[in-house]
C-alpha cells in the first residue's frame, strides 16, 4: 500500500518536467541554454517563469522586468530543477538579464482590458517593444526572440526594424509566438468533435488578432465526419475571438494569462528542442515570409539550430478557408505597415 502510494506521488510530482520534454530527442545530458524573459514579473511572466524552470532543456533562466523581479526569481529558485535563476530589475540590468542568452522571451507590456482591441495596446506596447530589442541587438545579436507583446502584428515588424538598424536583424530568429490560437483551435475543435484532445492537431495561418486569425480546420487531425460548415464557421470565430472571452470572463480583471504562459512555454520548448538539433520540430508562427505578398505571415515553420529551417507552405485550402485568407490580407498589411511606421519614428 505505501510503495503503490509513493509510486504515484513520485508520478504525480514529476508530471510538469515529463510534461515539458516528453518528446526530447535525447533522454542524456543536454546543452547549457539561457533563456530571458522580459516582463517575468507579470501576468503572463510569473506563470512563464514557472514553466520555463520546469523545462529541463533549460539550464539558466534570466527574469527581468522594471520592478518585483527579485522576488519571482526568489521564489522560482527554490523550486527543484536544472535551471538556475536569477532576477534583475530596472533598466541599468537589462543589460545583464540579456547577455549570453539563446532564447529572448517577451511578454512585457500592458494586458488588454474590456472594450481594448489589440490595436488600443499598440501606443504604449510599440515603445516597451522598441526599448527592449535596441538592448536586444546591442547584448544578445544572435538570440531567438519569441515575441509574445501584443499587438503581435505589428510588434514583430517593429523588432524587425530595429535590429535592421542595429545591422543584427536575422529573419530566422525573430518569431511572433501565435501558439495560443493553435493551442485554442485543438482543445475547441477536439470538445465540439469529441475527440481526444491530446491527439488533435489544428494548424493556425495569418496573423495574431482577429479576423487575421485563420484556423485551418480541413487541416486538422484526426478528421471528423461529423462537423458541419456552421460548425466550422462558430469554431474559427471562436478562436478568433478567443482572447475577448477571456477578457470578458475575467470582467476587467485581466486577459489571457495562464494559456498565454502555456502557449510561450510550448513555443519555447520547440525553439530549445531545435537549436539542440532534435529533428522535425514544427509549430505554428509569425513569421517573415514569402508564402503570400505579405512580408510577415503566421504559418507551419520547421525549427532547428538556426531557427527556422523553414517556411512551410498553406497546404490544400477549403473554400471557406480562401476566402478567410482574402479577408485578413488588409488588415494584417495595414499593421505590419504600422509597426514599419513606428519602428523608423525618431
Amino acid at each position: 500500500m505505501l510503495r503503490s502510494a509513493g509510486a504515484a506521488l513520485r508520478r504525480t510530482t514529476t508530471e510538469p518536467s515529463r510534461l515539458m520534454s516528453r518528446s526530447c530527442y535525447s533522454s542524456g545530458s543536454h546543452p547549457e541554454r539561457k533563456v530571458v524573459i522580459l516582463g517575468a514579473a507579470g501576468g503572463i511572466g510569473q506563470p512563464l517563469s514557472l514553466l520555463m524552470k520546469l523545462n529541463p532543456l533549460v539550464s539558466s533562466l534570466s527574469l527581468y522586468d522594471i520592478a518585483n523581479t527579485p522576488g519571482v526569481a526568489a521564489d522560482v529558485s527554490h523550486i527543484n530543477s536544472r535551471a538556475q535563476v536569477a532576477g534583475y530589475a530596472g533598466e541599468e540590468q537589462l543589460g545583464q538579464a540579456l547577455e549570453g542568452s539563446d532564447i529572448v522571451i517577451i511578454p512585457a507590456g500592458v494586458p488588454r482590458k474590456p472594450g481594448m482591441t489589440r490595436d488600443d495596446l499598440f501606443n504604449i506596447n510599440a515603445g516597451i517593444v522598441k526599448s527592449l530589442c535596441i538592448a536586444i541587438a546591442k547584448y544578445c545579436p544572435n538570440a531567438l526572440v519569441n515575441m509574445i507583446s501584443n499587438p503581435v502584428n505589428s510588434t514583430v515588424p517593429i523588432a524587425a526594424e530595429v535590429f535592421k538598424k542595429a545591422g543584427t536583424y536575422d529573419e530566422k530568429k525573430l518569431f511572433g509566438v501565435t501558439t495560443l490560437d493553435v493551442v485554442r483551435a485543438k482543445t475547441f475543435y477536439a470538445g465540439k468533435a469529441k475527440l481526444p484532445v491530446a491527439e488533435v492537431n489544428v494548424p493556425v495561418v495569418g496573423g495574431h488578432a482577429g479576423v487575421t486569425i485563420l484556423p485551418l480546420f480541413s487541416q486538422a487531425t484526426p478528421k471528423s465526419n461529423s462537423l458541419g460548415d456552421e460548425d466550422i464557421r462558430a469554431l474559427t470565430k471562436r478562436t478568433q475571438d478567443g482572447g475577448t472571452e477571456v477578457v470578458e470572463a475575467k470582467a476587467g480583471k485581466g486577459s489571457a494569462t495562464l494559456s498565454m504562459a502555456y502557449a510561450g512555454a510550448v513555443f519555447a520548448d520547440a525553439c530549445l528542442k531545435g537549436l539542440n538539433g532534435v529533428p522535425d520540430i514544427v509549430e505554428c508562427s509569425y513569421v517573415q515570409s514569402t508564402i503570400t505578398e505579405l512580408p510577415f505571415f503566421a504559418s507551419k515553420v520547421r525549427l532547428g539550430k538556426n531557427g527556422v529551417e523553414e517556411v512551410l507552405g498553406l497546404g490544400p485550402l477549403s473554400d471557406f478557408e480562401k476566402e478567410g485568407l482574402k479577408s485578413l490580407k488588409p488588415e494584417l498589411k495595414s499593421s505590419i505597415e504600422k509597426g514599419v511606421k513606428f519602428a523608423n519614428q525618431s
